[in-house]
């Protein structure tokens, strides 16, 4: 039996809420090897219609996380926030070309993520915490939303943005807004992961800095509207 065969289905450790649309599931990994930025397919019930997630989690621990937001109707998301504890999901191999901070040992990183975009560099930092980005700006809608901030912030420079309503201690508005925050330098990479609109923002800005193209590392959720 292949590793691909045998990891095919992994049993649910649990769903935990973050706010009131968006959870984080955790599967048993069973020692399925992945890298930081690396996806998985999870399938909904028919075992045929399946959605990409970044994995969450550091790949020292026993455990896969996926932030996820429960769409309207949408079925893999809506299936996956359903399961409870022994439960399987199915899923394909990791698969993926986003590495966040693949060269942090020559040069310094910046991330920009919306939403359940901050996943792959969830995955980073509980990945290689001794590396860990010069920044990360994170934009949500919600404050509800917000992945564990007070664990964030104790990884390195989180700036959180929360476009829908006024939150103590962070920036109102869209993340795009705390843009003339980011350091300059052309040893910088950026790596940029959430909705296409933003990633298309934050690029033209960093392109008008002068960064080099080869330096803006993207993941855009093209179909965010799809459940």
């Amino acid at each position: 039996m292949t590793q691909s065969a045998q990891q095919d289905r992994l049993p649910v450790r649990t769903v935990r809420w973050i706010g009131s649309g968006v959870f984080e599931l955790q599967l048993e990994r069973k020692d399925l090897p992945f890298s930081p930025g690396d996806c998985l397919a999870l399938y909904a019930a028919d075992g045929r219609v399946s959605r990409p997630y970044s994995i969450a989690s550091g790949t020292g621990e026993d455990v896969l996380r996926f932030l996820i937001r429960r769409m309207p109707d949408g079925v893999v998301s809506g299936f996956l926030s359903e399961r409870a504890p022994g439960d399987e999901v199915r899923v394909s191999p990791p698969f993926g070309w986003f590495r966040p901070g693949e060269h942090a040992e020559l040069r310094p990183y910046v991330c920009i993520a919306t939403g359940t975009g901050i996943a792959p560099f969830l995955c980073r930092l509980r990945s290689d915490s001794a590396r860990p980005p010069h920044m990360i700006l994170y934009g949500v809608r919600d404050a509800e939303d917000l992945y564990d901030p007070e664990w964030l912030a104790a990884q390195c420079d989180v700036r959180i943005a929360v476009s829908r309503e006024d939150a103590p201690g962070v920036y109102h508005g869209r993340v795009t807004g705390l843009l003339d925050m980011l350091p300059d330098g052309k040893d910088i990479d950026y790596y940029l992961c959430g909705l296409d609109a933003m990633i298309d923002e934050v690029t033209d800005h960093l392109e008008g800095r002068g960064v080099a193209i080869t330096r803006i590392h993207r993941e855009c959720f093209f179909n965010a509207s799809i459940p």
